[in-house]
């Protein structure tokens, strides 16, 4: 029997997947291939009505880019975002998930919602908030502090101070998230492993060490993955609330990339960031891998 013949014997599972390849194909590859290409083009918002006023130039996008002041200052910023930001997620994320995996009371199970709101609630409403908390005159941050005798802090107009701010609002919004897939896996760890520690005369710090967090690597590992992956695109927290400033010292490579490409329509410049992006994320992943220590069954 050919392997054609056998195919359609055996279609029914080809018919299930069929769908999502499509919509993959036609919603994220092609895209992508089309991107990659635009990326060698200097096409922008002529190049759009007038196709025949497009010219191949190679990589000098790509060469342009990296002699680009404000794309240089975007990867120095993201690289500040990630090494602060993805360690603190994780660590509150997992700090949380144990204390409400430990606590018994119903107050826990109304706890877990309150954690969880700030990352399914709309960015828009919380710039609103957090933009009058970080308000240098009236905020809450400034007024509270203003009662310690400090002085105003200019949380989002001192480019450094900025980036901090920005990452004290994505902490707190990104928590919800990992600390349920965190709380899933605590709650999928078989009982008897702490029995038998106990047996063992273990402390609890002793039982957090060799027994919870060996057996979380596999939560730990993909919440580590996604959440790097997560900050490497950082957009949405210096969009709606610096829009890069001040003096970009917030902007991001994905918000560096939204402003060549959207506002100042230069569609091509804006796709090889995308892919000098896209490459970070890669390597960065892979490396991940690699330092991945082998696996924990259970």
């Amino acid at each position: 029997m050919s392997n054609f013949n056998k195919m359609i014997k055996n279609r029914h599972p080809y018919m299930f997947i069929a769908p999502a390849v499509l919509l993959l194909t036609v919603f994220s590859l092609i895209p992508i291939l089309i991107a990659f290409v635009i990326s060698f083009t200097d096409l922008n918002l002529k190049g759009l009505a007038d196709w025949s006023s497009i010219t191949f130039i190679g990589v000098e996008n790509y060469t342009e880019l990296f002699s680009d002041d404000t794309f240089l200052k975007s990867i120095f910023n993201t690289a500040f975002y990630v090494v602060l930001g993805v360690p603190l997620v994780i660590f509150f994320s997992l700090s949380i998930a144990l204390m409400l995996n430990y606590g018994t009371s119903k107050l826990f199970t109304v706890f877990r919602a309150v954690y969880y709101m700030p990352s399914i609630t709309n960015i828009i409403a919380v710039a609103v908030i957090w933009g009058y908390l970080y308000n240098t005159e009236y905020g809450l941050f400034n007024y509270l502090l203003s009662l310690l005798t400090v002085d105003n802090i200019p949380w989002l107009e001192e480019p450094t101070i900025a980036k901090l701010s920005l990452i004290l609002l994505a902490v707190w919004k990104g928590i919800g998230i990992n600390m349920i897939i965190f709380l899933a896996a605590l709650q999928g760890i078989p009982r008897s492993y702490y029995e038998a520690a106990e047996m063992d005369g273990a402390n609890r710090l002793q039982v957090l060490f060799n027994v919870t967090l060996p057996l979380l690597r596999y939560a730990t590992f993909f919440v580590t993955i996604t959440t790097l992956i997560g900050w490497m695109q950082f957009f949405e927290e210096p969009f709606v609330m610096t829009d890069g400033g001040p003096l970009d010292g917030t902007i991001s490579i994905a918000l560096f990339i939204y402003k060549e490409g959207f506002q100042f329509s230069e569609f091509g410049y804006a796709a090889a960031g995308s892919f000098i992006l896209f490459a970070m994320i890669i390597i960065v992943t892979m490396i991940q891998f690699k330092l991945r220590k082998s696996d924990t069954e259970y």
